[in-house]
């Protein structure tokens, strides 16, 4: 069975050509900048939690009985270096203390997958220095 297109049919067929094109050209970049979104933030989550367990390891160290400020600062470092030399792009480590509290803040930015959008990343943990105090 053949169809026939009638002249004032194909006419208006005739002046659809390219439509796809341009459609495809508006398309897929904003796909694609789409999916380059969807990575950055994913990106981003993961440097946020490399950030918060070397905040928390850094916190644990520097907060048992004996520790240091100083001792923070290395076990933060220490982290960054083992899970998030690649994702999280110079990190700043602050670690304080005294003989009551301790905190820590891991500043950086996430790798920057989308060039015209920095992530900044920011990571706390505060706590009670342990004491040891003898049983009586």
């Amino acid at each position: 069975m053949t169809t026939h297109i009638t002249g004032h049919r194909r006419t208006w067929l005739r002046g659809q050509d390219g439509a796809v094109s341009v459609e495809l050209v508006l398309a897929v970049p904003a796909l694609m900048l789409l999916l380059l979104l969807v990575v950055q933030f994913a990106v981003w989550a993961h440097a946020t939690q490399v950030a918060d367990t070397a905040a928390a390891q850094a916190l644990a160290t520097a907060r048992t009985d004996g520790g240091s400020a100083d001792a923070g600062q290395d076990r933060a470092a220490q982290v960054l270096r083992l899970l998030g030399n690649r994702v999280l792009i110079d990190p700043q480590i602050r670690v304080t203390g005294d003989t009551t509290q301790a905190s820590v803040e891991i500043r950086g930015t996430a790798l920057t997958v989308v060039p015209f959008l920095p992530m900044p990343v920011r990571a706390r943990a505060a706590g009670s220095v342990e004491v040891f105090t003898p049983g009586g």
